[in-house]
């Protein structure tokens, strides 16, 4: 898939208040400062498309991306910041529940997990929400490339052999890197297929 266009289509922290117009939604989340906003820059290739910042906890509402006039690309607040108050923390888990949960038109949701770190708890316990909410996700590993092959693949292996221990079947995975756009195709790729089988 190419992106020809990808416009703001509105924000949000409620389903009831997210654009009206019924698309096709693949939303993208991670722990804050994961890298997710430059990830969505480089899959749409306009590095000022979503907000980055060197500082965790920026996306504080959910974010709605018009691609090519057909799907929704969303970008969603990130979880596991600890610097910010408990009732910070309370609000953020609501829009994103609220999002996960009502959203009908949700179709995929990728979990993005710096691959320079081995997984969370708060990763394994996100995604372990989704499991019991039954949301189709897939994971990507992202920065990788700041370590180098044979490192990233042993880091990827461990992250793996630690979701085996709680999953009998391990979610599409990908690598990828806004700095070298690495895993853009693939991830697109993957996007153009299940829109194809909607």
């Amino acid at each position: 898939m190419k992106i020809t266009q990808a416009i703001y289509a509105g924000s949000s922290t409620r389903v009831s208040r997210k654009p009206g117009r019924k698309l096709p939604e693949f939303a993208f989340i991670g722990r804050s400062n994961v890298g997710k906003s430059s990830l969505i820059n480089m899959l749409c290739g306009n590095a000022r498309l979503a907000m980055t910042s060197a500082t965790p906890g920026k996306t504080k509402v959910v974010n709605h991306f018009l691609v090519n006039d057909k799907w929704y690309l969303v970008d969603l607040p990130g979880y596991g910041y600890a610097k910010m108050s408990n009732k910070g923390r309370e609000e953020l888990s609501a829009v994103i529940s609220d999002y996960i949960s009502n959203s009908m038109e949700l179709v995929m949701l990728f979990v993005l997990v710096d691959s320079r770190h081995e997984i969370t708890a708060s990763d394994q316990e996100f995604i372990s929400f989704l499991g019991k909410n039954q949301v189709p996700f897939g994971i990507i590993f992202t920065k990788c490339d700041k370590v180098g092959p044979n490192a990233l693949k042993a880091m990827v292996d461990r992250d793996c052999e630690i979701l085996s221990r709680t999953w009998e079947e391990l979610p599409p995975m990908f690598t990828s890197s806004s700095r070298t756009a690495a895993g853009k195709e693939e991830i697109l790729n993957y996007i153009e297929t299940i829109l194809a089988s909607l």
